[in-house]
């Protein structure tokens, strides 16, 4: 195919999705493509040193729709200066840039503004050691044939591409495995199981007096009494309560692209601040609506409460997170301001995400420290009304009478479990009656149901480990 016909056809999708959506900013949907596949590559090839076309085959494979663009879509990785380039024919170009500690940033032609990396003060841990050094087999024959269950790929698509998974029991590692060239150090993506830690962080800043949860929100740009955003509060952040008109964050296809809320996340400097002045949908406190500029609204609040720069926020993460949890495999990445991407941005190795999944089933203590406020577990699995996926306050939650509660207690999940959990098939569930933590992660489409089998896992892993005397370390 030529270059001519190869632009014309582009040109001819971009429109064409554009007109589908009743929407005329065909611009938009280039520039969000080429901003989401320059940051993903870019993350996962120098924080998770994973392959960059296998990457990006599998993440389009996981989101319907975008083989429209991504096929004419050219990129180009320099291993030497470590940033990734994406261009689609001259209708959008986009630019993610690596820096160690740091993970990757989007660069809008302005440059990255300087960070200086915190110094590891090396905190000891206080969680206790989950395992050892090497990889944990399952310890059960019902365990191995869970495992095997949810790495086996159906015999035709949509493909499961489980990448990683470890079974936690009574804060010891019972089961892990992980796809080819990934293991127990390696960092992977959580997607919007960053907005679980952003929560965790919140919940911090609440018990130190930093921030009130049912207060408004010390946003600059809503300070005025007479603004009707000035009365949004923390709560209503955390809860997707607020109102701010920036569409929705539940879907990731091709059809989301021109939500104002991913022109935020891929097209802004500062993700934040656009956030802020988006104004209302609907009043504060009376309708729910998911999107990702809650989260990073909670995250330029950090950054203010924690000391106002960059490293501040860095620093108070893994002072009053992280280093006391254990987890050494964490980036946290930032938008090109330096405020941290709070909605998505995160990358840990499954290791750590079931770290930080023990600290809820401990109710926010670690090594008999309490590392969040009492209550805040409670709270944050506490369901929000009228949230029909069934939602709490940064994690989602099977309490209340939600259609995603009730589909997925049917569905034979414990009625007391809660998760994190990001598109395309991350997950970090507490199952406290059983007192089990579960990572999965992968690259899986977000429907229907069963197509990242984790419901399988579930009811998988909670029978294996109900079987007496057959599961080692459970205690």
């Amino acid at each position: 195919m030529t270059p001519r016909r190869k632009i014309v056809l582009a040109t001819t999708a971009i429109a064409c999705v554009g007109l589908a959506l009743g929407v005329a900013r065909a611009r938009d949907v280039s520039k969000v493509a080429t901003g989401f596949v320059a940051d993903i590559l870019c993350s996962e090839t120098f924080v998770s040193g994973l392959d960059p076309g296998r990457n990006l085959a599998e993440t389009t494979d996981a989101m319907p729709g975008t083989g429209l663009l991504t096929w004419a879509m050219d990129f180009q990785v320099d291993r030497t200066r470590k940033d990734v380039t994406v261009t689609l024919f001259g209708l959008g170009r986009s630019h993610a840039v690596y820096r160690e500690g740091l993970g990757c940033t989007l660069e809008h032609g302005q440059g990255l503004i300087d960070v200086a990396l915190p110094p590891d003060d090396k905190q000891p841990a206080l969680l206790a050691d989950i395992a050892g050094p090497g990889i944990v087999p399952p310890q059960s024959e019902g365990l191995t044939a869970a495992l095997d269950r949810a790495f086996a790929e159906p015999p035709q698509p949509p493909y499961r591409r489980t990448r990683a998974i470890v079974v936690m029991k009574a804060g010891r590692i019972i089961a892990e495995r992980y796809a080819d060239g990934i293991g127990p150090e390696t960092q992977l993506l959580g997607f919007s199981m960053t907005k679980s830690v952003i929560s965790a962080l919140t919940g911090i800043l609440v018990g130190q007096g930093s921030l009130k949860r049912d207060a408004p929100a010390p946003v600059a740009a809503w300070k005025d009494p007479d603004d009707p955003r000035h009365v949004i509060t923390v709560d209503q952040l955390l809860r997707h309560t607020a109102g701010l008109a920036l569409g929705s964050s539940l879907q990731a296809s091709l059809g989301s692209v021109l939500e104002p809320v991913n022109t935020m996340k891929f097209a802004e400097v500062d993700m934040a601040s656009f956030a802020e002045r988006a104004p209302l949908a609907t009043a504060p406190g009376t309708a729910w609506n998911y999107h990702d500029g809650n989260f990073l609204i909670l995250a330029h609040l950090l950054r203010d409460a924690s000391g106002g720069n960059p490293a501040d926020a860095l620093r108070f993460a893994r002072r009053e997170l992280f280093a006391p949890l254990g987890m050494r495999h964490v980036t946290l990445q930032l938008d090109a301001s330096g405020t941290i991407e709070g909605s998505g941005e995160m990358l840990a190795s499954a290791r750590d995400w079931a770290r930080f999944g023990q600290l809820y089933l401990n109710d926010g203590v670690a090594g008999g420290k309490r590392i969040l406020p009492e209550g805040w577990v409670s709270y944050s699995s506490s369901p929000t009304p009228n949230a029909w996926v069934g939602i709490g306050a940064g994690f989602w939650t099977n309490q209340g009478d939600s259609l995603g509660a009730k589909f997925r207690v049917k569905h034979g999940w414990p009625r007391d479990a809660f998760f994190a959990k990001g598109t395309i098939g991350q997950y970090t569930i507490v199952i406290p009656s059983e007192r089990l933590v579960i990572v999965r992660l992968g690259r899986s489409p977000n429907g229907p149901p069963e197509a990242d089998g984790v419901f399988d896992l579930v009811r998988d892993v909670v029978a294996a480990t109900r079987e007496k005397g057959k599961v080692a370390g459970a205690r």
